[in-house]
């Protein structure tokens, strides 16, 4: 008699086997709940024989060649923040003083420009004055400020000094004087003397550190500073939004390591800012609102509390001044051209020595100081000035007070390169024209048949001159398409030709009878227009040009050529009061007074003066509607209108440009 149990048993077993394989080749677990896997699924076999990888778990370069030595460091502040800080020291450096330099644009980078073991081209960039460093024996130390790249901390867009608008007991003065604390205490090849230096971003920070300056910084020299953003710096001027400055916040806010980076729409950026139709209008498409000082900007599109409150000239004025000073101003700064001028005015007061505040006034754009100064744009200097200033100018200046035993550096209060003639002049003070001259404020004259003149109109005949200006097609501010970011040399704008805009009908001209001697400028002219809008709302901006020979022996390309030497805008809603915007009454002629960036100029002999007016500057500026709405970053499409500009020039109604003209002693 067969046994079917046992048959039945077996091919049960051999039925959930099979299961068990197949779903184990589907990745399926067939462990029983009282079983583990650890039990019974033995770890499977290598697939092949052990190959250890050629990469070591830390490498170690062996850097005996160096010339120099870097060092990382995280500094604590004083609310235990810490600060990442990169030092540079010189093999071989005793007693060596220190330059420092505070950043948001990532100190790693700022000196790491080569792959090299010679601390020259590592530092042949950014911020990095290399003749001053190499020559002069320097330690160069650069910091991340807080909330940026390596540094810990909150992040804010020029951080205010303790007060009103920072309610920690922290800001960049507190920073600074910790930095300087922990530097000289734990660089034992320094002398423990400290300067600080920086351009733009990073020249705001050396005048943020004048505020209660640690005893061992002993010079400060801020180029091409931030100072005040409403007034003439980065973000508005005059009321004005800079909205090309839209990609820099953007950049620099978005994420503390800068990854996140501005994207264009349009190959010309004209384009790009027309379609989007208001400067808020594109930040939302950007999704900006999540950008902290996008959103203040937006709320502050006047003048108040706000930015009064920031304005760095306004703070140093209430300081006592202990630190000697080296503002460093470039007469065609593309970004910052109000920010030394108006520090100079604010603390040189204060020098009642003279010995503690100086003026440096270079040819050249934003950060040109440390670059090839040669050239800018068409215009040549005959040398390279920039190079003049590092070794003549700034490395004496630094070493008198940072290296033992130095001498006094034979520099007088103010050294300004005379555009024009290309020759620097040592002058007493500024404005001045130096050798005994004087400076007289003397109206240049629009007059009929688009003439200027230092003369006063003397009859109404032709009162005005008209223009449409129309939002639809707003005046560029230079030669389409337009670049910001990539291949536009946007470094150079203000030194381009601007005859494009002297042909267009939108645009009144004013020009000079030929010069039949030399006529030199030195300050800033101010522009006062008696001007009406039809509309309710208007810009102004207005242009002294350099008008070039029809010929140019020798330059044949600079024939005609029309420079500018000084330029700016006014938002005509600010006339009555920077604080709160009101509509114009339209057709009605009123004054519009503005002072225009510092020149130091003289107009050759066969040149001509040129004087150009306009109401818009685009892409650079947004656009004003021309009907007045509350805020223009929110301005309907239906706001844009059309509007007749007129330029009065009567006895009555006179518009002029008021030069500050040098007179020579008689």
């Amino acid at each position: 008699m067969c046994d079917w149990g046992t048959p039945m048993i077996l091919i049960t077993h051999l039925c959930r086997l099979a299961l068990a394989c197949a779903l184990t080749f589907a990745g399926i677990s067939t462990v029983r709940s009282n079983e583990t896997s650890e039990t019974n699924t033995p770890a499977p076999p290598p697939l092949y024989p052990a190959f250890p990888s050629e990469t070591p778990a830390k490498f170690e370069p062996v850097k005996t060649s160096y010339d120099y030595i870097k060092r990382d460091a995280m500094i604590p502040m004083r609310d235990g923040v810490k600060l990442h800080t990169v030092i540079l020291i010189q093999k071989g450096a005793v007693n060596a003083p220190i330059l420092l330099t505070r950043t948001p644009y990532d100190a790693t980078d700022l000196v790491s420009h080569a792959r090299s073991s010679h601390l020259g081209p590592i530092i042949s960039g950014y911020d990095n004055p290399v003749e001053v460093i190499l020559e002069g024996g320097y330690i160069r130390v650069v910091q991340d400020v807080r909330g940026k790249h390596g540094s810990e901390g909150d992040y804010i867009m020029n951080r205010p000094l303790h007060g009103p608008q920072n309610p920690t007991p922290v800001d960049h003065a507190t920073d600074t004087y910790d930095t300087i604390d922990w530097l000289v205490k734990n660089i034992p090849e320094s002398n423990g003397k400290v300067g600080i230096l920086g351009i733009s971003y990073d020249g705001f920070l050396p005048l943020m550190a004048l505020v209660n300056p640690h005893p061992a910084l002993k010079v400060s020299v801020p180029m091409n500073p931030m100072v005040d953003g409403w007034m003439g710096d980065d973000w508005f001027h005059n009321g004005a939004f800079r909205q090309q400055m839209m990609a820099y916040i953007y950049n620099q806010e978005a994420d503390r390591k800068s990854e996140s980076k501005w994207w264009n729409s349009h190959f010309d950026d004209y384009d790009m800012f027309m379609q989007a139709g208001s400067a808020g209008e594109l930040g939302r498409r950007r999704g900006m609102e999540q950008v902290g000082f996008w959103r203040k900007i937006l709320e502050h599109p006047a003048y108040d509390a706000f930015w009064k409150e920031q304005a760095v000239d306004k703070a140093l004025a209430a300081e006592e001044l202990k630190v000697p000073v080296m503002l460093v101003h470039s007469l065609w700064d593309q970004e910052d051209i109000y920010g030394a001028i108006a520090v100079y005015k604010a603390i040189k007061p204060k020098d009642t020595h003279n010995d503690k505040v100086f003026l440096v006034m270079g040819p050249w754009h934003h950060g040109q100081s440390i670059k090839d100064g040669s050239t800018l744009g068409a215009i040549k200097f005959d040398s390279d000035t920039a190079l003049y200033f590092r070794r003549e100018i700034l490395r004496p200046f630094l070493d008198q007070y940072l290296k033992d035993g130095a001498p006094k550096a034979d520099l007088p209060p103010v050294i300004a390169f005379e555009t024009g003639t290309n020759v620097w002049r040592r002058l007493s003070t500024w404005p001045s024209g130096g050798g005994g001259s004087s400076i007289r404020k003397s109206p240049l004259y629009l007059r009929t048949g688009s003439k200027v003149a230092f003369g006063a109109p003397e009859t109404a005949e032709n009162a005005f001159d008209e223009y449409v200006s129309d939002p639809a097609k707003p005046v560029p501010y230079r030669a389409r398409p337009i670049q910001r970011i990539g291949l536009g040399n946007w470094s150079q704008w203000l030194v381009d030709d601007q005859r494009e805009a002297s042909g267009r009908t939108d645009v009144a001209t004013y020009i000079s009878d030929v010069l039949v001697a030399p006529f030199k400028i030195s300050g800033q002219p101010v522009a006062n227009l008696v001007a009406s809008t039809s509309g309710s709302d208007s810009d102004w901006v207005v242009k002294v040009i350099d008008l070039y020979p029809d010929e140019m022996p020798g330059q044949t390309s600079m024939g005609g050529y029309q420079l500018m030497v000084s330029a700016d805008i006014f938002r005509g809603r600010y006339r009555e009061s920077l604080e709160i915007a009101k509509a114009i009454p339209s057709s009605e002629p009123l004054v519009y007074r503005f002072e225009l960036p510092t020149a130091n100029h003289l107009f050759l002999p066969g040149h001509r003066i040129m004087v150009q007016v306009q109401s818009s500057w685009f892409p650079l500026y947004d656009r004003n509607p021309q009907t007045f709405v509350t805020n223009i970053f929110w301005a309907k499409p239906e706001s844009y209108q059309k509007a007749a500009q007129r330029i009065y020039h009567t006895p009555e109604h006179a518009s002029f440009v008021e030069l500050p003209v040098v007179v020579a002693a008689p």
